[in-house]
């Protein structure tokens, strides 16, 4: 009977355990390693400056607050213009960087990149623009129409003119969304009011948004302005004209009574819920990502104190029955060509209010 040396028999098995256990351990500890390394970097890209109060600095602080949160390095790319390559070159640039998700926190990101986004099926892509969807891209917004519908209704309240004055950067479905829905807010609590619109082609044009806001005073008869702009120069005129004005996306640093209130988002809390949603590996499960104020992502700021208890009342009032599922697009309503858009006993869907509102609502002009 030939007998196995036992040196040898101890070193066969330990190499057999080495195979069977530990190498398996050891491959799946680098692989994990070098997948941590890489889901562990967040890519932000925006359109301006992240220092400055308004969309940019919202969007930034929120997506800090929340990579903060997970331990997650944040990397940013601001002041990248739309629609002359420069989001593309940002894009490659994060993905080479080591970026696992990419924030394109600027309306026209998807459409410009959405050749690229196909070259990175591994990267995660979320987008401010529901209307360019990938398989790695998933849209990503606040329904701010809600905080929208209820200043529309506290400007109703104030104006005295009937004439509310709106300046809005283009046409598209965000925008048009947003005016729908104060104007609605507006017909709501004043059904004699008007909403005057004016475009300025572009999210940050402090020049041109300054002479709208005076034209929509001087010319049109606005006594309350609001916006749809990047930075608040609509604001600074309606001051300088005692004007009212509701200011978007930022919290002002003015006392001045005029202010009324920002229709504002709690950005931290919707990065946090994305950031979430991509550790699980869930991001790109669902083709919109949509919180409201049932969520407590959007808001009104704290009233002026010209805002009187009565109107703050009513506002409170509006904001239970958004909580509670009232819907702001539900019902007939006409456009302002007198085109009905929603009909009785019907409500728009969430993916076309998201994707496909290339009309304004009964009751708003456009100055030219």
């Amino acid at each position: 009977m030939k007998f196995i040396n036992i040196k040898n028999f101890n070193l066969l098995v330990a190499s057999a355990v080495f195979l069977i256990i530990v190498l398996p351990v050891i491959m799946f500890l680098n692989a994990n390693e070098e997948f941590k390394e890489h889901e562990e970097k967040i890519g932000f890209i925006i359109l301006g400056d992240i220092t400055i109060p308004g969309w940019n600095k919202s969007h930034y602080d929120g997506i800090k607050s929340a990579c903060e949160e997970f331990g997650i390095k944040l990397l940013v790319r601001d002041n990248v213009k739309e629609n002359n390559g420069e989001c593309p070159a940002a894009i490659k640039d994060l993905a080479d960087s080591g970026a696992g998700m990419i924030f394109l926190a600027s309306y026209s990101y998807s459409i410009e990149a959405q050749n690229i986004i196909g070259e990175y099926p591994n990267i995660a892509f979320a987008t401010n623009s529901a209307e360019v969807h990938a398989k790695n891209m998933t849209a990503y917004f606040a329904r701010m129409y809600q905080a929208r519908y209820l200043s529309g209704a506290l400007a109703g309240m104030k104006t005295k003119s009937n004439v509310i004055g709106y300046v809005a950067a283009m046409s598209n479905t965000e925008v048009n969304r947003g005016i729908n829905a104060f104007t609605l807010g507006v017909q709501r609590t004043n059904p004699n009011a008007k909403v005057v619109v004016m475009w300025t082609g572009s999210w940050q044009d402090e020049k041109v948004e300054a002479q709208h806001a005076e034209r929509l005073i001087k010319e049109a008869g606005a006594d309350v302005l609001t916006y749809h702009q990047d930075e608040d120069a609509t604001a600074q005129v309606a001051e300088k004209y005692d004007a009212d004005f509701i200011a978007y996306n930022a919290i002002l640093d003015t006392k001045s009574e005029h202010y009324l209130t920002s229709v504002v988002c709690q950005w931290n809390l919707y990065y946090l819920d994305m950031i979430q949603r991509y550790l699980k590996g869930e991001i790109n499960t669902v083709k919109n990502h949509w919180l409201g104020i049932d969520r407590g992502a959007i808001m009104l700021s704290e009233f002026s104190p010209a805002v009187s208890q009565k109107m703050i009342i009513k506002i409170d009032s509006l904001k239970q029955e958004l909580i509670n599922g009232y819907l702001i697009f539900e019902g007939e309503i006409y456009d302002n060509t007198g085109k009905i858009r929603c009909a009785a006993g019907e409500a728009i869907s969430d993916d076309t209010l998201l994707e496909d509102i290339n009309w304004l609502v009964k009751g708003v002009e456009v100055l030219e």
